[in-house]
């Protein structure tokens, strides 16, 4: 009697561990025939908003792209319908960098920036020169239910040389493609640049270079809640692609940036003190493999430190081992290494690639990410310390 008792423990135990993941999107459904790109966000009412880019026609980047939401009320539990929130007819919206500005007064209950882009063409296309991508926002003050009029910061947060497509568009620096992050935004929330959105992104410069080399990382800002904006230091490493950043002091700020090179298949990691503005060092780190993809970072303050954690593809070769990890010294160290997703002996495709992450409370973050070789996004929670 005592066994089965056990042996059933074991196994309600095991399904509720597994019932903690829920599909989010789901390729085929709603119209669309693959999501991808998964960005998250926690409103002030402690809704979690999760957004993709729903690909209408097939899985590629480049065609007739939107940029669809789900809310959760229940901390991912339950999803509510699919919601639009660009459309671009039968063009590009991608991109999707949200971040919900709780430290504007003119809004009390808060205000959510989605920031994104645009394209007209393919990716290697614009890098010839053959092509556009534009850099627009927009704003919702009710949680999402509406959003505002879009706005193109295009010609403050990017560097184009293309007067045939706009005649505002003849910067030297002649920076083609451009994407943000992929995954969310972030607000600083003390010290001397408190209330700042940070949004970091990535463009190419000039001609195309092989193993994308012409790539590089940098970040655009604005200290007056999108009123202006200003764009940061650009990372000097050849082939900084895919970014994402986190406070982690009154004035630090910690990027965590893809190599497209792949020649080192690390993490590229760089720290500012100006709060993102310039940078004072950059460095492949080898505590954080990666096989030329995507990863997440987030950060909160504990008493008077912050807590940084990252989420990536912990493997230098395939698209797989999502590792979830915390660090209570600014990255140099991770106490907290938590596989969330392997996938099963003779798996050939990618089976955990893109995700974000989102702090549920002290005890719990959720992790929103691509799995089953792109077929799903899913949300699941990881139990820290």
């Amino acid at each position: 009697m005592q066994k089965l008792f056990l042996t059933f423990s074991i196994l309600l135990s095991s399904t509720m561990l597994q019932a903690q993941e829920t599909t989010v999107f789901k390729s085929g459904d709603d119209g669309y025939k693959s999501y991808r790109i998964p960005a998250i966000v926690k409103d002030k009412s402690n809704n979690l908003i999760a957004f993709s880019e729903g690909r209408v026609e097939h899985a590629g980047d480049y065609g007739n792209v939107d940029i669809v939401y789900k809310i959760s009320s229940d901390n991912g539990k339950t999803w509510g319908p699919l919601q639009i929130a660009v459309d671009q007819d039968k063009l590009q919206a991608g991109n999707p960098a949200p971040i919900v500005d709780l430290l504007d007064p003119q809004y009390p209950k808060g205000r959510i920036f989605l920031f994104y882009n645009t394209g007209n063409n393919h990716e290697g296309d614009v890098r010839k020169g053959n092509g556009i991508r534009e850099c627009w926002y927009i704003t919702s003050t009710d949680g999402g239910k509406t959003w505002a009029a879009p706005t193109n910061i295009t010609t403050s947060v990017h560097r184009p040389n293309q007067p045939a497509f706009n005649p505002s568009y003849t910067f030297k620096e002649d920076w083609r493609t451009y994407a943000n992050t992929p995954g969310h935004a972030l607000q600083f929330d003390s010290g001397k640049y408190k209330g700042r959105i940070y949004i970091p992104a990535n463009h190419s410069e000039g001609d195309p270079k092989p193993a994308g080399k012409d790539y590089f990382a940098h970040s655009y800002y604005s200290d007056d809640h999108g009123k202006t904006f200003k764009i940061g230091n650009t990372i000097s490493f050849e082939g900084g692609n895919e970014t994402m950043a986190a406070q982690i002091s009154e004035t630090g700020l910690y990027m965590n940036t893809r190599n497209q090179q792949g020649n080192v298949r690390n993490r590229i990691v760089s720290y500012s003190n100006d709060g993102g503005a310039t940078w004072d060092t950059t460095f492949y780190d080898k505590n954080l493999p990666d096989p030329v993809n995507q990863g997440s970072t987030l950060s909160w303050k504990k008493g008077k430190n912050y807590i940084l954690a990252v989420c990536n593809a912990a493997s230098q070769k395939d698209r797989d081992n999502l590792t979830l990890r915390i660090s209570k010294d600014q990255g140099k160290t991770w106490y907290f290494n938590h596989v969330v997703a392997k996938a099963p002996a003779g798996y050939k495709d990618s089976y955990a690639a893109y995700s974000d992450i989102i702090l549920i409370n002290n005890k719990k973050i959720g992790v929103l990410y691509e799995k089953d070789n792109y077929e799903t996004i899913v949300f699941d929670t990881v139990s820290i310390k």
